[in-house]
């Protein structure tokens, strides 16, 4: 039997805590016995002292364990089951190409996916803007969705890592968010809970992303895939660029309609596609699905390009509740903006710099994002067309085309968008697209 305020005293001086006392914590959490006090000191305690990775572990699977957790052995699948979690970012629309490219090619991809808050989008939010989509299935239409279609795309319930949810929400209020141990912890607990063959992370790096640094970006990578494959699930990363907006296109259905547009082969913005791809290679060959990154690219292409992928899209949507001809006629389902027009910059150049950060909270600050989770959202606001590093601009060329639903909301997000493009007089490279691949320790 243990102590609660003895394991935080142990922490706090500096201590290494057992796999016991780490589950008896996390217990706590989950069944009311540990107070919000007691949270909030033993997240203070991580947040100084750290956790080495055997600590790490033992919070990840604690906290997994705290709930229920998929078993697939019944489901008669005939391939690996395997995911991908971003750390987040401004367009970064990849998970919805990326399940059904998956699944075209022989995964199960059983995503479960968040909402968006602050400057980055959430991928519930997006397929929320397509009518009558259910993102909350219960287990048995679940993996009906996954047996027939190969991917669905959900939020987490309450019986998935319940002690997270109740841990994050201490961690919000009391500033230890940004722990790299307990941010490994929130995010593993939740994906292994799954019931994963393999997981392939995307850790953004730039002024979008959640780690500020290159340095640290790559030590939330290297924690996220030693203490994944410590737990038994094969995991690698990839370091991914968020200096400028991924897609094309930021807000909810603007997302969606380029998702589709990108699976159809109608319009692919070649840096969305770059990482999307490698993405989806990684969970190929991290699955077994495919022997090396060129068989896996020409897997994923011809899943592409003869039509299969967006046919996985389209199942996925009407399985999940929306409409059986999404794919050929999503304009007349996805929401248009009261107010479109284009935004230019003051002057004329190229452009040198982005703060990705802001022009996420220029979509926030149409109604497309949330600043408090509970907020409404309007699906149908955003960017389009969005500048690129390297781009020249002028009167004819504009930063980006700005979905409103007035024109004050379009004055304020006008004033944004220019401030968060920087221009010079000459043309400057577009930058790296993937930085760095983080494979686990021999």
């Amino acid at each position: 039997m243990f102590l609660t305020q003895e394991i935080i005293r142990k922490k706090r001086d500096g201590g290494v805590l057992s796999e016991q006392e780490i589950r008896f914590f996390i217990n706590g959490i989950r069944d009311n016995t540990v107070s919000e006090g007691q949270i909030a000191a033993f997240a203070m305690t991580v947040f100084y002292h750290d956790m080495n990775i055997d600590e790490r572990v033992a919070l990840t699977l604690a906290m997994r364990d705290s709930g229920h957790q998929l078993q697939w052995a019944t489901c008669g699948l005939n391939g690996p089951v395997v995911d991908k979690h971003s750390t987040g970012g401004v367009g970064d629309v990849t998970s919805l190409m990326l399940g059904p490219m998956v699944a075209a090619c022989g995964g199960f991809v059983p995503m479960i996916s968040g909402r968006g808050l602050g400057h980055t989008g959430g991928t519930l939010d997006k397929l929320e803007s397509i009518p009558g989509m259910d993102i909350f299935p219960d287990e048995r239409r679940l993996k009906d969705i996954i047996k027939d279609v190969g991917v669905a795309i959900i939020g987490q319930t309450n019986s998935l890592a319940p002690a997270d949810k109740r841990f994050y929400a201490t961690r919000d209020t009391t500033a230890t968010v940004d722990s790299i141990a307990l941010i490994t912890a929130s995010i593993l607990a939740k994906k292994l809970a799954e019931g994963l063959d393999a997981l392939v992370m995307d850790v953004k790096v730039g002024s979008g992303a959640l780690m500020a640094t290159l340095e640290q970006s790559e030590a939330l990578a290297q924690s996220i895939v030693s203490v994944a494959n410590g737990a038994g699930c094969k995991t690698t990363a990839l370091l991914t660029d968020m200096n400028q907006v991924l897609a094309s296109s930021a807000g909810n259905a603007l997302e969606v309609r380029e998702a589709v547009r990108f699976l159809t082969g109608d319009e692919r913005n070649p840096r969305l596609l770059s990482v999307t791809l490698a993405l989806c290679s990684e969970m190929l060959v991290t699955s077994g699905l495919a022997a090396g990154d060129a068989e896996a690219r020409a897997a994923l292409q011809k899943v592409l390009d003869n039509g299969e992928a967006a046919e996985r899209f389209g199942r996925m949507i009407a399985a999940q509740g929306g409409p059986n001809d999404f794919i050929s006629r999503y304009d007349r389902y996805l929401p248009e903006a009261t107010l479109s027009k284009p935004v230019f910059a003051d002057g004329e150049g190229y452009v040198s710099a982005m703060d990705t950060r802001e022009l996420g909270m220029a979509v926030v600050s149409l109604g497309g994002g949330r600043r408090r989770p509970g907020d409404s959202i309007d699906y149908s606001v955003g960017l389009t067309s969005m500048v690129r590093l390297g781009e020249a601009v002028d009167g004819m060329r504009p930063l980006a085309v700005i979905h409103a639903a007035s024109e004050d909301s379009w004055q304020q997000a006008a004033e944004r968008v220019r401030a968060s493009v920087r221009l010079s007089t000459r043309p400057a490279a577009p930058g790296e697209v993937i930085y760095k691949r983080i494979l686990p320790s021999a």
